[in-house]
């Protein structure tokens, strides 16, 4: 499935018949420990997801009912989480996530060239200027020449950068903590290790669209 939905959370519950809590609806292939996705106090983006699910179950391939659930919650998560933080924590403060996510890095790594802030980062060059020169304006950055490398830059913080970004991860750590407390340890743990699988073996990136 090329789209998932889970960009706008609040439009679907409308692509769906309005009660979907089909009394015929398959097993949870999860166990009899799952929750209960079509009840009527689940989130309409959960209820959505589940009947999407069940539909795509019935479908031949290429549908993939298990591909598609993945995926789906994993970039709603994604989209959520983004969106709290921002929300809460970084909009506030004049920045973006990836923003703070560039000024962690040089708190815990210090100055560094770009290129290598992009590689990290899974952000192109140029979005990894773009990100530093509005740092950079806002006085939380900046570039440092590299001895005996006329042509080589760095990116450090500034001193006030570094207050920032220490002020700004204490609170998002807050909210991250309030995000995952339904897990414990073992199962963050599981879930940390699950993800990593995945990244590790990710197929081949490309930035062209396809049949190019």
């Amino acid at each position: 499935m090329s789209d998932t939905g889970a960009g706008d959370p609040g439009s679907q519950a409308t692509d769906a018949p309005l009660d979907m809590r089909a009394t015929d609806a398959p097993p949870d292939p999860r166990g009899a420990d799952a929750p209960d996705l079509h009840a009527a106090d689940a989130p309409p983006d959960l209820r959505y997801a589940a009947y999407a699910r069940e539909r795509l179950a019935g479908m031949p391939p290429p549908a993939d009912a298990e591909a598609f659930a993945l995926a789906y919650h994993l970039l709603q998560l994604a989209y959520l989480l983004v969106t709290d933080l921002e929300t809460r924590i970084h909009r506030p403060r004049g920045w973006t996530l990836p923003g703070f996510r560039l000024m962690f890095k040089l708190w815990l790594l210090g100055p560094t060239q770009p290129v290598r802030l992009a590689e990290i980062s899974a952000m192109s060059r140029s979005a990894v200027t773009n990100a530093v020169n509005t740092l950079v304006r806002a006085g939380l950055t900046e570039r440092r020449p590299v001895p005996g490398d006329a042509r080589a830059v760095v990116v450090a913080l500034t001193p006030a950068g570094e207050t920032a970004v220490r002020e700004a991860f204490a609170e998002q750590t807050g909210r991250e903590r309030e995000w995952f407390a339904t897990l414990g340890p073992a199962e963050r743990e599981q879930l940390t290790g699950l993800l990593v699988r995945i990244l590790r073996a990710r197929p081949p990136l490309t930035t062209e669209g396809p049949g190019r």
